[in-house]
């Protein structure tokens, strides 16, 4: 599973989920995974989906998983009383933003791509869409001229 190696703190506060929309765009691959809401994605959960991809991309493809739990949740003992300062390292997540590509595939058919990142999403505790690399460039092309053109304006009928 995945851990940081070294960090600077034994034990961190809460990171907090903050519904601001991460403006993500595939870097690596064709092919990615989107989330559509904010979450925690603990260590476990990035490895599950990771074990799905490699299934079927095996030697083929390549993978790319662009989140990395580096922070700490800590939990008390079992019916300990209160004081006693914090608990322990419980187990380790990645926070994740509304819109962060969470990971990116290439190397594959376009229908087993999108069929394997169907299976992984099923893993993860959030919402998710797929996406391909045109599809986020035409995206943020359309946004860009979001208003249509004084020519267009002319040619439309209503």
């Amino acid at each position: 599973m995945l851990i940081p190696k070294r960090t600077k703190f034994r034990r961190y506060q809460r990171a907090k989920l903050k519904k601001r929309l991460s403006t993500g765009k595939l870097a690596f691959g064709e092919y990615g995974l989107q989330s559509l809401q904010p979450a925690w994605l603990t260590a476990r959960q990035i490895e599950a989906t990771r074990r799905v991809i490699t299934r079927v991309v095996r030697r083929t493809g390549k993978v790319w998983i662009r989140v990395f739990p580096d922070n700490p949740i800590t939990e008390r003992a079992a019916e300990s009383r209160m004081g006693s300062g914090k608990g322990t390292n419980s187990y380790w997540v990645a926070t994740v933003k509304t819109g962060t590509i969470i990971l990116e595939i290439t190397g594959v058919r376009e229908s087993v791509a999108m069929e394997t990142l169907r299976k992984a999403s099923n893993k993860l505790p959030l919402k998710t869409r797929r996406v391909r690399r045109f599809d986020v460039e035409e995206r943020t092309a359309s946004v860009r001229h979001f208003r249509p053109t004084e020519e267009e304006r002319r040619r439309t009928t209503y």
